[in-house]
């Protein structure tokens, strides 16, 4: 009989456990230094093409040495990030993290916790880290929530709680537990996340009524009544309304006092989408115009973008916990509770959201609020929305410049305007504006479309972000659309509406 061969069993540990401290004693003290010198680098540089190129070799099958491996991250992929750390970053609107919340990651990584079910620890600080987003946003105590991915995630599950709520039976038959057709409510100035949650929660796009704005930006709430009152008459079945704590485009408000009345009179879900601009909660100045948010149903928001927070981590609270519960149990065996061991620990955190398997996304916050403390936070808020004031002012100064929107927030939109020029031909001179500001390292705003009219849009929350950035940025600005403008006239540059490239905004 022939002798069975046993192959050595084998594993993913190091083989020398101090070669990978070594290697962690300079991460770390790398990635120190880098974050302390960040402000003196440029803010974003393009790709060189033999970078994407290597990006494009097939899977490694042999291991490669573990200094190597982090030596080519160094050069091919550290040097090129998106630049969202950096204190000139103004696009979309995206946090910029710190070091003790990047820590936490570390540590969540090497716990690696599923933060679903079990007796463990990352469950509780979970727990707390809810209860203090409560308490944040002066939310019912005996309400409930989740962490998630981020808003797009977080506005998803409100919709889900408010289908599942408004219409009975309809988390087992979906949209045709209901003797009509869904509709949904929100401003023309809505994120798209809240689009695609009509699409996933199964009542489409066209049941997702986009209503008129006024020219603050914010929702028209006459309008709002009337097309509610339109779709009961036509048999239609209204069942939410989406509010705004702060577009994306301008930062508008919806008004959350008028929204909750109306609401309340047509029997109808809330939620607030205040993926950033809920968190302006924590500021005095608007602490009364947002106090409504804490009787919405739902409310979305994200810790990774006004808390500073790394990427990713964003919350949904719910204003009654057994609501939230049902629109997400579903009981199965396999995550049973026990009466001990690790069965034995609190609920699934699946009954309450859509995923099953979590990292431990909660400890960044946990960490980053023992550190600095809520207070610091809300001083943090305060200074970005006193920069965002300050930079309107700077622009309404320059004869060259234009603010294209009332500035009500966190969010700046502005255009360079020398004069003598149509909307046509300002919306193509200021995208070229903006791309040059952004290769030449003068900083990195975005840019949006306000009623057809391109605009370069700057979202501060940033907390590195200091005033003589944004003298830099308006200084940089009228600089380059100054050069542009003698490009035109030496026919260096023209504003060619044949050509689609340069036509499409």
């Amino acid at each position: 009989m022939e002798k069975a061969i046993i192959k050595p069993e084998i594993g993913l540990d190091p083989a020398d456990w101090n070669d990978v401290r070594t290697l962690g004693h300079q991460i770390i003290d790398d990635m120190v230094d880098y974050l302390k010198n960040i402000g003196e680098t440029m803010p974003w540089k393009p790709i060189p093409q033999n970078v994407k190129e290597d990006f494009k070799k097939p899977v490694p099958h042999e291991p490669a040495d573990i200094f190597e491996v982090y030596e080519e991250f160094k050069q091919n992929i550290l040097p090129y990030p998106a630049g969202n750390i950096h204190p000139k970053y103004f696009s979309w609107v995206q946090g910029t993290g710190t070091p003790m919340g990047a820590f936490a990651d570390l540590l969540a990584g090497i716990m690696n916790n599923n933060v679903a079910i079990g007796e463990q620890s990352a469950l509780y600080v979970d727990k707390q880290v809810i209860n203090w987003c409560k308490q944040m946003l002066n939310y019912p105590e005996e309400g409930s929530g989740i962490l998630v991915s981020g808003g797009s995630i977080a506005n998803i599950s409100g919709l889900i709680a408010a289908r599942n709520t408004i219409v009975a039976n309809s988390k087992n038959a979906g949209v045709y537990a209901a003797s009509g057709k869904l509709t949904a409510y929100c401003s023309s100035e809505t994120h798209n996340c809240v689009s695609k949650a009509a699409e996933v929660i199964g009542i489409g796009n066209q049941q997702l009524r986009k209503i008129q704005v006024n020219d603050k930006y914010e929702i028209d709430i006459e309008a709002l009544k009337s097309k509610i009152k339109e779709d009961k008459e036509t048999g239609f079945i209204p069942f939410c309304i989406i509010g705004n704590a702060g577009t994306v485009n301008t930062g508008a408000i919806d008004p959350p006092d008028e929204l909750v009345q109306i609401a309340k009179v047509e029997k109808i879900w809330l939620h607030i989408d205040g993926a950033f601009g809920a968190l302006a909660k924590l500021v005095p100045a608007y602490q009364k115009r947002l106090k409504a948010i804490g009787e919405a149903d739902s409310v979305a928001f994200d810790l990774h973008k006004w808390m500073y927070m790394p990427y990713e981590v964003g919350c949904v609270l719910f204003k009654n916990a057994a609501s939230h519960r049902a629109a997400f149990t579903n009981a199965v065996s396999y995550l049973t509770a026990h009466e001990r061991g690790l069965a034995a620990g609190p609920e699934t955190i699946s009954n309450y959201g859509m995923e099953l398997s979590r990292g431990f996304k909660a400890l960044k916050v946990w960490m980053s609020l023992k550190e600095h403390g809520l207070d610091k936070y809300a001083a943090m808020i305060a200074q970005n929305i006193d920069q965002a004031f300050y930079l309107g002012k700077q622009v309404q100064r320059h004869p060259s410049l234009e603010l294209m929107a009332e500035v009500t927030m966190n969010i700046v939109c502005y255009r360079y305007n020398p004069g003598g020029l149509d909307d046509d031909q300002l919306n193509i001179l200021n995208k070229e504006l903006l791309m040059r500001v952004h290769e030449q390292g003068v900083a990195l705003p975005s840019s949006t479309l306000l009623n057809g009219k391109y605009a370069i849009r700057v979202a501060n929350t940033n907390h590195r972000t200091r005033r003589v950035h944004l003298d830099e940025m308006i200084a940089g600005t009228v600089e380059i659309g100054n050069t542009l403008m003698k490009e035109y006239e030496a026919k260096l540059f023209k504003f060619d509406f044949l050509t689609a490239a340069n036509s499409k905004i």
